[in-house]
């Protein structure tokens, strides 16, 4: 049997965790320049970025196949360098097909990579008996934090150099990273259980994803949006607006690194319900006329309150089903990654028709919904009583 070092997987894997969204972080801070540059519209920019999501979500079987054949080592040394050159596309092409296009192939890139992140954790968490898995998506978020700020800080060297360099560097760093991790044991099993069928999924398992789509609604529009909405609303330049994903990106990293203490002291209902209605109070502050700290406030509140919906989502649908879980967290993770392909195109439409500081509003339904959808987490205390009836 091969011999790893928990540790040393543990602290890689989080590293690429956080060195792969680099370049997403630093395509989301140029997005105003992309609009400017390219004559868009609110309304055609919102039709470009849906080619990211469309070809993201149903990429994920396929990379989920690929990745299972080749493992999560040579995805990361082989779609790292692919990442770097095709996040440059967009500042080289004209139109909004061109960029649709673009993106497209951005995001069928991403799904391989997030497939691989993801794999790799899931095996390690099982087969050291750890949980990582909250903070490595805390170090996903950190890293688009950190793309940004490189990006923004750089756009003074031209927005494509900028984004090549922090490419660049993570993705070089990357493929080092993905080719020191050990080997797991069982990572060449080919045992599977046999798929459910629609019908014999579990209902809690639909409500979850509800929960979760409505999270990731406000999510997906935040990230997309939120430097278009400081740059109007702040009246600077798009090498200045990128601060705003800056905001929301790094307290959606303080979000979900808390995520698991937050969950031991107040249950995963009560967490639940905490981060909604700060996400609510926060969509209130982008919401209404104000100056710019209540507008840093609010993505700030929105960030923390959409942070662990995802983390929370993995672990509910996991406990339904012993046998079932990869299946049961791949129908939820489906139908949540939804929302960034269904939130920003519709916030852009209505920005365009009225403003988007009034589209904005558009995610109060969804968030209380979400926040009526918490009632399907136990809580602390049903919790804590069926840890004490549990065998020992």
């Amino acid at each position: 049997m091969t011999v790893y070092n928990p540790r040393k997987a543990t602290l890689l894997i989080m590293a690429l965790f956080m060195l792969q969204p680099m370049a997403f972080g630093a395509w989301l801070a140029m997005i105003p320049y992309i609009k400017v540059s390219l004559g868009l519209s609110k309304g055609d920019l919102a039709l470009a970025l849906l080619g990211l999501p469309i070809a993201l979500i149903p990429t994920l079987q396929l990379a989920s196949r690929v990745v299972a054949k080749i493992g999560p080592r040579k995805t990361f040394a082989i779609l790292l360098p692919v990442q770097t050159c095709v996040v440059l596309l967009p500042f080289l092409t004209s139109g909004i097909v061109g960029l649709f296009m673009t993106l497209a192939l951005f995001g069928a890139v991403v799904a391989f990579l997030e497939v691989a992140l993801n794999t790799y954790a899931g095996r390690l968490e099982k087969s050291a008996n750890l949980t990582i898995m909250s903070r490595c998506h805390g170090f996903w978020a950190l890293g688009v934090m950190i793309g940004s700020l490189l990006a923004t800080a750089l756009f003074g060297l031209g927005p494509i150099l900028a984004v090549f360099l922090v490419c660049a560097v993570s993705g070089g760093t990357g493929i080092w990273a993905g080719l020191s991790l050990p080997r797991l044991k069982g990572e060449n099993d080919s045992a599977s259980v046999k798929p459910q069928k629609l019908r014999e999924m579990p209902k809690a398992l639909f409500l979850i994803s509800m929960f979760v789509f409505a999270v990731t609604l406000a999510e997906g529009a935040m990230s997309d949006w939120a430097a278009v909405y400081l740059a109007e609303r702040w009246g600077s330049g798009p090498e200045d607006a990128g601060i705003a994903v800056s905001i929301f990106a790094g307290f959606l990293a303080v979000g979900r690194f808390a995520g698991d203490f937050l969950k031991r002291k107040l249950g995963a209902r009560g967490v639940a319900r905490l981060t909604v209605g700060l996400a609510i109070v926060g969509v209130a502050c982008l919401s209404i006329p104000s100056g710019v700290p209540a507008i840093f406030i609010g993505f700030a509140l929105v960030g923390l309150g959409v942070s662990i919906g995802f983390p929370l989502g993995i672990s509910a649908a996991a406990g339904l089903d012993d046998t079932h879980e990869a299946q049961n967290i791949a129908t939820m993770a489906m139908i949540a990654m939804s929302g960034f392909l269904v939130g920003p195109p519709f916030i852009g439409f209505v920005a365009e028709a009225i403003s988007l500081r009034v589209a904005l509003l558009v995610l109060f339904p969804g968030l209380f919904v979400a926040f009526w959808l918490t009632r399907i987490f136990p809580t602390l205390e049903s919790t804590a009583d069926q840890g004490e009836s549990s065998p020992r």
